[in-house]
């Protein structure tokens, strides 16, 4: 049971500190009311993991081990899927609500439900935490370990490659700093988008996400490569479980303190890009095995959402950045 812990808790950790760049540009992209950039910055943070994180991973595990499919644990596949799913229905209700005009006060029955559902995704993510931490069957733990076929290995702990300590420090240091960077890295998005010519959708929901999952990218690789699947899905599953369950409602709840009217209407486009993702990636989980097939299909799919960014023009997005410009331009006469 110990060692069980052991695993879930450094699957969470490693899923924690890999979403901690999100958060933070997310945090200090709210306090600049840019609530779009936060909408699509977690968006493709998800979207990130799920198909291009994901299908590296099965893509190079499948590669490495071909004479055989490699085997995860599939019942906490599919219980991080009906997690997802439970996020996509909390974003879905909002924005069905603002674009059929069914509310009952417009433009605020919108932003009550969004923070209602909010609270009760992150009450479902603390239940999920507590399952998962006093459960007896490890979330992280590869099948082998758990069938009994590999207990000599269990009981040969690895010699830690630096104290515990020295990991927190690094840790913080690590965090700070990204603190420091978030603030260029979002005041850049717009000059980065006029320079370039790309919309800025496809900055925030691809770009970005990206270069923040670069850590998750190569650890879920790393660790399919060695037939570790269930660590690989804990990283990448589990992380895009964490942003959608918790980040997202926590987005919500910290705009409400700080009175930015963040809500779950990510757009109708945005959306429905997510609920085909997670509609894909349940299906390639529900059997328990991977191939280099399945993650091939999971990047060709990462690509073509990647191409319809490309050519999305965000409406809000751009409101929203011509406002902020106009505000600054103010201050500075």
């Amino acid at each position: 049971a110990i060692c069980c812990c052991n695993f879930a808790v450094g699957g969470l950790l490693n899923a924690t500190f890999g979403n901690a760049t999100e958060l933070i540009i997310s945090m200090y992209a709210l306090r600049r009311g840019m609530i779009r950039v936060v909408q699509q910055s977690l968006l493709g943070s998800i979207l990130s993991n799920t198909l291009l994180v994901l299908g590296c991973a099965f893509f190079a595990g499948g590669i490495t081990h071909s004479t055989k499919d490699q085997l995860f644990d599939k019942g906490n596949a599919v219980m991080n899927s009906g997690l997802l799913l439970m996020a996509v229905m909390g974003l879905l209700f909002p924005a069905v609500l603002h674009f059929t005009h069914t509310e009952l006060h417009f433009g605020k029955s919108e932003l009550a439900l969004s923070r209602f559902s909010s609270c009760v995704m992150l009450v479902a993510y603390g239940a999920y935490l507590f399952y998962q931490l006093t459960s007896q069957n490890s979330f992280y733990m590869p099948l082998a370990e758990e069938e009994g076929e590999n207990d000599e290995s269990l009981e040969e702990e690895e010699a830690p490659e630096i104290s515990k300590w020295g990991s927190i420090i690094w840790l913080s240091i690590l965090t700070l700093w990204i603190a420091v960077l978030s603030e260029y890295l979002v005041n850049a998005i717009e000059g980065a988008s006029v320079a370039m010519s790309i919309p800025v959708a496809f900055i925030s929901v691809i770009l970005l996400p990206i270069v923040g999952n670069a850590a998750e990218h190569a650890g879920a690789v790393m660790f399919a490569v060695k037939d570790k699947l269930d660590i690989s899905l804990g990283v990448a599953i589990g992380s895009s479980t964490q942003i959608a369950m918790f980040g997202i409602p926590f987005c919500v709840v910290v705009g409400w303190i700080m009175g930015r009217p963040m809500d779950l209407n990510f757009q109708l486009f945005e959306t429905a890009t997510l609920f085909m993702s997670v509609l894909v990636v349940a299906f390639m989980l529900q059997d328990g095995t991977s191939n280099y097939f399945k993650g091939l299909m999971l990047l060709l799919c990462y690509l073509i959402v990647a191409a319809s960014f490309f050519v999305h023009i965000d409406p809000e997005a751009i409101r929203e950045l011509y406002f902020l410009r106009e505000i600054t331009l103010q201050k500075l006469m």
